[in-house]
C-alpha cells in the first residue's frame, strides 16, 4: 500500500490498517514518545543523500540569507536535517529565511526550475538532473550531518510478538534484496533508472554514492548513532523537556539478527 506522507503512514500502522511501515524515522520516533505501541526494526535510507540546490546567484549558505527554500513539510526528518545544516551554517529559521512546504523531490525539482523558490533539498540522484539544468549544488547535508536515520521499517511491538515467525521472514528477504542490490550493480542500476525514471548515467552515480557511503545497508540494519541524532533534532524541534532518550529505547534488531542468522545457516 503507497501511502504519502509519514505521518499518515504512522496513523494508518498504529490503526492496524498496515503491518509494517517504512517512513521518515523521525514520524515513529514522535508516535513511540507519545506513547503509541511502536518499534523500528531495520533501516531504509541510512544517511542523507540530499544536496541543497539552488539558483546560480545563490552560491553559499549565507546567500540564502532572506531566501525562500522549498521543503517536503515543516514536520518531516528532511526539513528537520534541512533546519540543522542551515542553523549549522549560521541561518536560523524563520527569521532568516522562509520554508515553504511543496512536497517531495520531484514536486521541489519542478519549483525550482520554475523559479517558485530559491532553493530545494533534492535527493540523490535528482540533484544531477538540477545540476544539468545550471543549478547549483551550495553543499551537500551529509558533509554536516554525516549520521542521519533517514527512513525506517516500524511496526507495532503486540502485532511484531504474535507474528514472529512472519516479521523474520520479512527481515530476511530485505536483507537478500540490499544484498542483492550490493552484489548486482548494473542489474539494479537498470531497476533503479526505469523504476524511477532516471537516467541510467544518474541512477549510476546513485547506487555508487548509496552503497560507498552505506546510505544503504548490505543487509537492511539501521544506523543507531544515525537514529541517536534524529531524536536529539527532534527532542529540540519539539521542544522536549528532560534528556534526550537513548535510541535504543525505539529499536528491536532482533527479527533481523534472527533473520541473518537462518540465512547464514543455509
Amino acid at each position: 500500500m503507497v501511502i504519502r506522507g509519514s505521518d499518515v503512514g504512522i496513523q494508518a500502522l498504529a490503526g492496524g490498517s498496515t503491518q509494517i511501515s517504512g517512513a521518515s524515522s523521525d514520524a515513529p520516533v514522535a508516535a513511540i514518545e507519545k506513547g503509541l505501541d511502536l518499534v523500528l526494526i531495520g533501516g531504509i535510507i541510512n544517511g542523507l543523500s540530499q544536496s541543497l540546490m539552488a539558483a546560480k546567484k545563490y552560491r553559499t549558505y549565507d546567500d540564502l540569507r532572506g531566501a525562500t527554500i522549498g521543503a517536503i513539510s515543516l514536520t518531516s526528518g528532511t526539513t528537520f536535517a534541512l533546519r540543522r545544516v542551515l542553523q549549522t551554517k549560521g541561518l536560523e529559521y524563520p527569521q532568516d529565511y522562509k520554508l515553504l512546504v511543496i512536497g517531495g523531490s520531484p514536486q521541489l525539482y519542478a519549483a525550482l526550475t520554475t523559479g517558485q523558490i530559491a532553493a530545494a533539498p533534492l535527493s540523490l540522484p535528482l540533484n544531477y538532473a538540477a545540476e544539468e539544468q545550471g543549478f547549483h549544488s551550495v553543499g551537500q547535508f551529509i558533509d554536516v550531518i554525516p549520521n542521519y536515520q533517514l527512513a525506517a521499517l516500524s511496526v507495532k511491538r503486540s502485532w511484531a510478538q504474535s507474528n514472529r515467525g512472519i516479521l523474520v521472514r520479512f527481515m530476511k528477504a530485505m536483507a537478500q534484496t540490499y544484498r542483492w542490490i550490493f552484489t548486482n550493480k548494473e542489474e539494479a542500476v537498470e531497476i533503479l533508472s526505469k523504476e524511477m525514471k532516471l537516467k541510467p548515467v544518474h541512477a549510476r552515480k546513485g547506487w555508487e554514492f548509496y552503497t560507498e557511503k552505506r546510505i544503504w545497508h548490505p543487509n537492511g540494519d539501521l544506523n543507531i548513532e544515525g537514529l541517536q541524532i534524529v531524536a536529539q533534532i527532534y527532542a529540540e524541534q519539539s521542544q522536549a523537556k528532560g534528556p534526550v532518550p537513548n535510541a535504543a529505547k525505539y529499536v528491536d534488531q532482533s527479527y533481523l539478527k534472527e533473520a541473518l542468522k537462518e540465512l547464514a545457516s543455509r
